[in-house]
């Protein structure tokens, strides 16, 4: 150090910038050093912490209770030693923690906030003291040879003096402790390192304590059967594989939205059904939207689940209900289901063709109640073949007529007798034998699912013009009607309906033939994916039964009243009718020719069967007035003698008629109000 009356030499200031510079490496590296031992003494606070979590996790695990896992003891009591071991090595990990802050991180603190800031401290002092004493030598330096300025002359060396004294003793604090620092640096290094290795020895000697031979042999058990568990997850791993591999090359066309139909066999036997259906809904008077949904069965019922809910709802109980295959303008592959009551109807599409058929007839085995059964995909084989034997649908009314005659041979009675109405049937006649069924309709009988054109009308009619023989119709269509026809009726009743399909009968004795007709004409309609239906006006008058065409009003087929004997409207679906035609010409063998006509109505069918027979009524009553009439006049009209007893006799005679036809009239006019 330079002497008390001398300026700081520029060697010394040269030598204290080497100094100055080395303190601030050191402070920068320290800085540093204290940052890396920081994150260690964080991250061990950190697992100390996740340790202690970890092992209450795992005490905790009993009162879990998984929705996939039940109570497994052996885990339980697996992971509750677990828990005890993690919970020991906690408490180590917490001692550690303790002597790393202790050991490791109050040396370097001290180190970074005790010296280095004293460090930086004399250094701003000792620059504010170096700066006054210059302004004060650059005073005294100035000062006048006058003797007037004795006064500030004294002033000026007095601050010269103190200035001086003030830089020479923090120079010495300065400087001393840039001395000590290189000692203090060595220390402040060593000292962390030193407390961060005992801290560590300490926490592996507690380990190895704790850690017994008894817990190694429980962590190698413990990994043994880990090893198992995944050898047994690798094989289920490579079945599942393989199942995946065969599924995507057995479904690999039913990717496709329309697969071919002869690649993609129907399964009809089944009894359960999933999958998702687009349902009309109604959102106004006559305006509706497709909602697409994912629908089930389950037993006798149609449910269906939103996406997000747990479980799904009731939509309809499908038990002897009727599903059909439907047009719908705006949709493609369409069925429509019908409960037994006739309250709900629900119509639905399908993603792709290959599903309509399975819909329909899943529905349609549900309905017979084929799932009850012990082995329903056995007794819905059967149902279904014995179904196709049944029928033998004809897709239209020239094909009918250019096919053969059936054959007298039938399908087995026991085949025959197996089949069950899906509309309901055997709640309609429960007493039905296979002798009866029999009876009803004849076996074999080609189905008709169409309506005679009016082209074919005049065709035929043009035919019997030219003498080529009148051409006997099975079906009891006859072209030609005039309109005149039906102006002077007293009842005229319109109403909608659909065609579903005609076939002929063995007789007409009860409704039970009506029920059976329409059995296997929706069945057959299921089966053979027929979608289309005729929709007509049905006129009801007191002469005849008119299927009119609502577009073109020109009459499509005529029944006259006096032919239908019989008409009937489902128990169960009332939207659902029929009746039986009986037409006056006779076959070969002299029997005549009966068929039954199937409809559906958007109105209830017993009101259109109660409308055909007040008609009939009305027809039966207006013919017993003209027969009365005709047995009027003849009585009149016969010559009688003129004596006076026997003129008298015959005025009370023909008082008494006359009383009695006119009591006769007033009884059929009370009837046919009443009716």
């Amino acid at each position: 150090v330079p002497g008390v009356n001398k300026l700081i030499k520029p060697k010394t200031r040269s030598l204290l910038g080497v100094f100055e510079e080395d303190a601030a490496a050191i402070s920068k590296y320290s800085q540093q050093l204290f940052q890396a031992m920081h994150r260690i003494y964080d991250a061990q606070n950190e697992l100390s912490a996740a340790t202690h979590l970890t092992s209450k996790l795992l005490k905790g695990y009993e009162k879990q209770r998984f929705p996939l896992c039940c109570d497994d003891e052996v885990m339980s009591s697996t992971l509750q030693q677990f828990a005890k071991v993690i919970d020991e090595l906690s408490s180590c990990h917490a001692v550690l923690s303790t002597q790393l802050a202790d050991a490791m991180m109050f040396p370097i603190t001290q180190f970074k906030e005790r010296d280095l800031k004293e460090i930086l401290t004399l250094k701003e002092v000792f620059q504010i003291a170096s700066d006054d004493h210059d302004m004060a030598i650059n005073r005294y330096s100035r000062l006048s040879k006058r003797r007037d300025n004795e006064k500030v002359k004294g002033e000026v060396m007095e601050d010269v003096y103190t200035s001086r004294k003030k830089q020479h003793q923090t120079m010495m604090h300065y400087f001393t402790a840039l001395n000590t620092l290189q000692y203090k640096k060595k220390m402040s290094l060593l000292e962390p390192l030193l407390g961060y290795m005992q801290a560590q020895i300490s926490f592996f000697k507690l380990g190895s304590e704790n850690l017994t031979q008894q817990w190694e042999d429980f962590l190698t058990d413990i990994g043994t059967s880990v090893q198992n568990v995944r050898r047994e997850m690798a094989g289920e791993v490579d079945v599942m594989q393989q199942t995946i591999q065969d599924m995507e090359q057995a479904n690999d066309l039913l990717y496709m939205p329309d697969p071919d139909p002869s690649l993609v066999p129907v399964n009809r036997n089944l009894t359960r059904k999933a999958g998702y259906l687009n349902t009309r809904n109604k959102t106004g008077l006559v305006s509706s939207s497709w909602e697409r949904q994912y629908f089930f069965t389950q037993g006798g019922n149609l449910m269906s689940q939103a996406r997000g809910d747990v479980a799904g709802g009731l939509v309809m109980d499908i038990d002897n209900c009727s599903v059909m295959a439907v047009d719908c303008e705006d949709r493609r592959f369409c069925f429509q289901i019908t409960s037994f009551d006739a309250v709900v109807s629900l119509n639905n599409t399908v993603l792709c063709s290959s599903f309509l058929p399975q819909w329909i007839a899943t529905i349609n085995n549900i309905s017979k109640r084929i799932y009850l059964s012990e082995n329903p995909e056995e007794i819905a084989a059967r149902v279904n073949q014995s179904a196709l034997e049944a029928v033998t649908p004809s897709p239209s009314f020239q094909q009918r007529h250019e096919s053969l005659r059936p054959s007298t041979q039938g399908r087995p009675l026991a085949a025959r007798a197996s089949s069950v109405s899906s509309a309901g049937s055997e709640t309609a006649s429960p007493a039905l034998s296979v002798l009866s069924l029999d009876a009803l309709v004849a076996p074999n009988t080609p189905i008709q699912f169409d309506i005679i054109s009016p082209v074919s009308e005049e065709d035929a009619g043009q035919a019997k013009a030219a003498g080529l023989g009148r051409r006997t119709n099975p079906f009891g269509e006859s072209g030609g009607t005039p309109a005149e026809e039906s102006e002077g009726s007293i009842l005229h009743q319109l109403f909608f309906a659909r065609f579903l399909g005609c076939m002929e009968v063995q007789n007409a004795d009860s409704s039970d033939v009506i029920y059976e007709t329409m059995r296997q004409i929706l069945a057959a309609r299921a089966i053979h994916n027929i979608f289309r239906m005729t929709e007509s006006h049905l006129l009801v008058t007191c002469e005849c039964l008119k299927l009119i065409d609502p577009q073109t009003q020109v009459t499509r087929l005529r029944f006259p009243l006096s032919s239908v004997v019989l008409c009937a409207a489902h128990q169960e679906n009332k939207r659902l009718f029929g009746f039986v035609l009986q037409t006056a010409e006779g076959r070969v063998d002299g029997r005549p020719i009966i068929v039954c006509y199937i409809f559906e109505s958007n109105n209830d069918g017993e009101k259109i069967c109660d409308s055909v027979g007040l008609a009939k009524q009305i027809a039966f009553h207006s013919e017993m007035d003209l027969e009365e009439q005709s047995r009027l006049i003849a009585a009149f009209s016969r010559p009688t003698p003129l004596a006076a007893g026997t003129d008298g006799q015959f005025l009370v005679l023909s008082n008494s008629q006359s009383e009695d036809s006119d009591a006769g009239v007033e009884g059929r006019e009370k009837g046919e109000s009443e009716a």
